[in-house]
């Protein structure tokens, strides 16, 4: 691919989480054992894996997921693909280079839409997984799946990748823009809800074994570990954000959500945060999620349905829900300024190894 040309032919690629091809019940099934089987999701041995994902979890979700697919899906598709194609044809309109879109579980899929980018005849690319925060469950699977279709499909193919920009100061602007409305409204307190793992993700991550959860202060103290800590990246983006938008310490937290299984995960757990705070004398609660750059159903359907109901039963008064970053103006000068970056440097960034 490209062996022909004196200059590389670029092009950019966008990859989020995806959604079903439809509510539908065999839809959602396909997706969801797409995605559950991901070894970075549930990181257990294929057997056990295959028995749990197909066994217990799917059978006893597949319908109740199906239904929050639908309350949430619009005449034009799930949420978050619609946003995540809009952004691709803004970005597009942006830049000079093709920008494509994947998902990295159901459609487009990485290895379809690499597929297209190699008839074009790219032979370089940059990566941009849709992941502000480093995980082995998001940003990771993606920049492994995408590595591993290269290396089978246009192996000679250059990859730059785009790093975890949890404190980028143009990221941590745009979440400031874009939640600027809801700030200025009257509330009581800001809950920063993060897409929860299990604790063992955090210490599989920790190269050293020796300092992820393993003292109350892990996050506080630097160490090499915080590159690849989802845990120490999400509260760096709180502080950030809160420092940049002025909230008073004492008026905001930090609480994780979309936990699966019995096994530990990172707490506070969302669900009860929002129970806590009701009965605690919060009455005009604002809740953001910067771990999702587009709406999804964990945001409008998990937070914005059943968090809200949470919430007023506690004995809250007023439930907002800060929309993700989505479309919005700021998000996109942050990635055509990380594009033009790429373009005029071409060289690799400095991106974790997976």
């Amino acid at each position: 691919m490209g062996q022909d040309q004196t200059t590389p032919r670029r092009a950019v690629l966008l990859v989020n989480l995806g959604s079903p091809d439809s509510p539908s019940v065999p839809d959602v099934r396909r997706y969801l054992t797409e995605f559950l089987l991901d070894p970075r999701v549930i990181d257990i041995p294929w057997p056990l894996r295959q028995l749990l994902v197909r066994g217990a979890i799917i059978p006893r979700r597949v319908r109740n997921s199906a239904e929050a697919y639908h309350s949430i899906w619009t005449p034009d598709g799930s949420p978050l693909t619609v946003s995540s194609k809009k952004l691709r044809d803004l970005l597009q309109a942006r830049v000079e280079v093709p920008v494509a879109l994947a998902m990295r579980y159901g459609n487009p899929s990485i290895r379809d839409v690499i597929g297209q980018l190699a008839t074009m005849g790219v032979d370089d690319l940059f990566l941009i997984p849709l992941y502000p925060h480093y995980a082995m469950s998001s940003y990771e699977t993606v920049v492994v799946r995408v590595r591993e279709v290269l290396a089978r499909t246009v192996p000679r193919c250059r990859l730059s990748v785009q790093q975890p920009f949890y404190v980028d100061p143009d990221y941590v602007s745009a979440l400031v823009a874009s939640a600027r409305p809801w700030l200025q409204q009257p509330h009581d307190y800001v809950l920063f809800s993060y897409h929860g793992i299990p604790e063992r993700h955090c210490r599989k991550a920790d190269a050293s074994r020796s300092h992820c959860l393993a003292r109350p202060d892990c996050c506080d103290v630097p160490h090499p570990a915080h590159s690849v800590c989802y845990r120490h990246q999400v509260f760096a983006t709180t502080r950030a954000f809160a420092a940049a938008a002025g909230l008073a310490e004492g008026t905001y937290s930090v609480s994780f959500q979309s936990r699966l299984g019995k096994d530990p995960w990172l707490g506070p757990y969302t669900d009860f945060e929002l129970d806590r705070l009701a009965r605690s004398g919060i009455k005009r609660l604002l809740v953001v999620s910067p771990a999702f750059v587009s709406d999804c159903l964990e945001t409008i359907e998990e937070l914005g349905f059943a968090g809200k109901k949470t919430f007023l039963r506690g004995g809250g008064e007023s439930f907002e829900l800060i929309p993700c970053l989505n479309e919005h103006p700021a998000w996109l000068d942050f990635l055509e300024h990380r594009v033009r970056e790429y373009l005029s440097s071409g060289h690799e960034t400095n991106t974790p190894s997976c």
